[in-house]
């Protein structure tokens, strides 16, 4: 009969006992001189609100009673209808451009590219300026074949009226970076999905509609919000040609009662509120499209 014993074993290391951190004492970190720019940027605001209301060079009576007026509020419409018509305009040309760039044909990329180069070479005013000045270019148009004879034809005269040269311009030279726009956030389109939804059978304009644009807009909408403020603010711009939009008719109010300070301000507050709005709505539409991308 045989004696066996078991395999000496090691002992297990002592495991160290958690510490009590209940104890300690926790010490912020302390940021002197974020508390001096605080205070220092307090005093500014405090100083610059202080002016605007104790100032009397700001007029705000004056402010007060052509605020409301009714040739403000009319102003205020034609600069929402030039923003609007060139808004919607200015992108639909522009995605149109956008795909051009993108597709397979060398002819429809040098037309696009061509297009878009152009358009932002040349100063909006001077866009707008040509447009007005389209009659003195072209007394009729012809309708007919191409280098051929003509059907029928009538002169541009009344065609191109102010209000329509301003849309025109604006709208043109909107496609122009709307297109930049839409094409960046649709190369920012992981290829991959494009190429599993190929391999599934995916039809191409349902993989543009279901895939690629609902990705795209997550890059495309900051850039394209800020395009929309800019044209909001840029419509003042049309004031060369007359028409009668938010800037143009303060400069007619303070050209008549030398008011130029308060009437300013009144175009500002305008342009601010409004451009508060577009940003509140732009928080909203972008909110819509990062779902699932964002928590």
């Amino acid at each position: 009969m045989s004696l066996t014993s078991d395999p000496p074993t090691k002992e297990a290391p002592e495991r160290a006992a958690p510490e009590d951190y209940s104890a300690l004492k926790v010490v912020p970190v302390r940021n002197p001189w974020r508390w001096v720019a605080v205070a220092a940027t307090a005093v500014l605001v405090a100083q610059f609100a202080h002016g605007l209301i104790t100032n009397p060079g700001w007029e705000w009576e004056v402010f007060a009673d052509f605020f409301a007026t009714e040739t403000i509020l009319k102003a205020v419409w034609i600069t929402l209808q030039l923003t609007f018509y060139g808004t919607a305009l200015g992108f639909a040309l522009g995605i149109v451009l956008a795909f051009m760039r993108l597709s397979r044909s060398p002819f429809l990329k040098s037309v696009a590219f061509t297009y878009i180069w152009a358009f932002r070479s040349i100063p909006l005013i001077v866009q707008l300026l040509f447009w007005f000045n389209l009659t003195y270019l072209y007394k009729k148009l012809d309708f007919g074949i191409p280098f051929g004879p003509g059907f029928f034809s009538f002169d541009t005269a009344g065609l191109v009226g102010a209000m329509s040269a301003a849309v025109l311009g604006l709208a043109l030279h909107q496609a122009a970076y709307a297109a930049e726009i839409v094409r960046g956030g649709v190369l920012a389109v992981d290829t991959g999905q494009l190429e599993a939804a190929a391999a599934l059978g995916i039809p191409r304009l349902r993989q543009l509609r279901r895939i690629v644009l609902p990705q795209a807009m997550r890059s495309i909408l900051p850039n394209a919000a800020n395009e929309v403020i800019s044209l909001f603010k840029g419509t003042s711009i049309v004031s060369v040609m007359a028409i009668g939009e938010l800037f143009y008719q303060t400069q007619v109010i303070y050209g008549r009662n030398g008011r130029v300070v308060p009437l300013l301000m009144v175009a500002t507050v305008w342009y601010i509120i409004l451009t508060t709005l577009l940003s509140i709505a732009q928080y909203y539409v972008e909110r819509h499209f990062s779902r699932g991308a964002t928590r």
